[in-house]
């Protein structure tokens, strides 16, 4: 199963957000242009282990402002 989480970050945090979620196991973080800052693209077998790396790891991260979480379909 994958998710993409679309990060709204702090005006100068999205390095250090990248290298955070990097260190915490995260593998795949895009730089963006537009409405968001950062794309995270995470794996998982089981949709709540999706829902507790949005919500433990990546809304926890210094400088992250909000997230929108968006289920593969596939």
């Amino acid at each position: 199963m994958r998710a993409y989480v679309l990060i709204t970050a702090e005006a100068g945090a999205p390095e250090a957000i990248e290298h955070a979620l990097n260190e915490a196991g995260i593998e795949r973080v895009d730089h963006v242009a537009g409405t968001y800052d950062l794309v995270a693209v995470i794996e998982a077998d089981d949709p709540r282990r999706i829902g507790e790396l949005v919500m433990k790891t990546i809304q926890r991260t210094p400088g992250v402002l909000s997230t929108v979480t968006l289920m593969s379909l596939k």
